[in-house]
């Protein structure tokens, strides 16, 4: 008896529920997953190091203790750099003030002039806008506040969950492999392994992009004598971090710092010069190069995955969207129903479905059975 296949309105129905069903548990449960994902890129970005001291004798826990510090004290040095530069800002606040009021004068003149509009007209318009936003604040507030906690909870939490990932990560790999039926072992092992290097070369990749994003944003603004060079240059890069819009938000986030901290109106065109030359660099060079040429997802999906990744859950959904993209195309490489999605992920250029990282058992030089293909990689992570 011939088994038929399913007709491809119930697949892609299945599929379109699968889909549904992942977007509601990431917007109801995102407090949860958001923390987790990003404590696991952290421990898979830590994961080389834990395994350097581990190989100096040192036991598993010291060498997570001292991989995690580490990686908190180069966080701890931006941030406290980042502080330093906002404290200074803020000592200029009443030099800002100043510019400010000048600034707001000549816009009132401007729009007397080409609107007809007296100084009385716009103050009332502002006063009534004024009130507006007082009467929404509260809830801003309460909002804000809690978001200031939620974001509190999860950098106290970041490094516990990155600890524990990194510690157990032997009995968590057993569990997926004992989970999922043996004839798919190799496969799950080649994902795993292949999984584990785009997201480490994605983020050593993000790590220099925003280095030299960083260097080449000061250097513009120094040339240029725009105040706060380093601080913004340095901003921007941290915003770049945000795909396809980062640089956008950075742009106008720089301006308007600009604007605030200069009487030249010249000083805010250089500004947005410096970063609009720098996005097209990044954008055709560093970027492809660097970041792209790591995870090898098109354009296409990259843009779209990043919005429907920011409609969920915001700027972290944005962040970890290319990541799971890259990791989701691994999979479906792998599973002969989906490999039609893995080509539609993948970049058109880097395509290769049959492609393993790992030698298959059944291929002259692999003739090792599942189980001790498991148990050696085992043993090696």
């Amino acid at each position: 008896m011939v088994k038929e296949a399913s007709p491809f309105y119930l697949k892609i129905t299945i599929y379109l529920l699968l889909i549904g069903l992942l977007c509601v548990l990431v917007i109801f449960a995102g407090d949860i997953l958001i923390p987790l994902c990003y404590a696991l890129l952290l421990a898979i970005l830590l994961l080389p190091v834990v395994k350097f001291f581990e190989r100096h004798k040192m036991g598993r826990v010291p060498s997570i203790l001292i991989s995690l510090a580490l990686a908190f004290s180069l966080i701890g040095v931006l941030v406290y750099f980042i502080t330093s530069q906002v404290i200074g800002f803020a000592e200029d606040l009443p030099h800002i003030k100043q510019q400010l009021n000048e600034h707001y004068h000549t816009m009132q003149l401007y729009v007397r002039n080409h609107f007809n509009m007296t100084f009385r007209e716009q103050k009332d318009i502002i006063n009534k806008a004024t009130d507006q936003i007082s009467n929404e604040s509260s809830g801003y507030i309460g909002e804000t506040f809690f978001s200031v906690t939620k974001f509190i909870m999860v950098v106290l939490l970041l490094p516990v969950y990155a600890f524990l990932f990194l510690y157990y990560r032997f009995m968590l790999k057993k569990f997926i492999l004992d989970v999922l039926p043996d004839k798919h072992e190799y496969k799950i092992l080649d994902v795993m392994e292949e999984s584990k290097l785009i997201l480490q070369r994605y983020l050593t990749g993000l790590m220099i992009e925003m280095a030299i994003v960083a260097s080449i944003n000061v250097t513009g603004f120094m040339i240029f004598g725009i105040k706060y060079a380093v601080f913004l240059g340095i901003l921007a890069a941290i915003l770049n971090l945000i795909p396809y819009i980062g640089m956008l938000i950075a742009t106008i986030v720089c301006m308007m710092i600009t604007l605030t901290s200069s009487t030249e109106l010249s000083d805010v065109l250089w500004t947005a010069v410096v970063l609009t030359a720098v996005q097209f660099i990044d954008n055709n060079l560093i970027m492809p190069k660097i970041v792209a040429s790591r995870v090898k997802v098109n354009a296409l999906v990259s843009i779209i995955g990043v919005l429907i990744g920011g409609a969920l859950s915001g700027i972290s959904g944005m962040f970890l969207s290319i990541p799971t993209i890259a990791i989701l195309k691994s999979i479906f490489e792998r599973v002969k129903p989906l490999k039609p999605w893995g080509m539609l992920l993948s970049d058109e250029n880097d395509f290769h479905p049959e492609t393993t990282l790992l030698p298959s058992p059944a291929e002259p030089g692999g003739n090792i059975n599942q189980k001790d293909h498991h148990k050696a990689n085992h043993n090696k992570s």
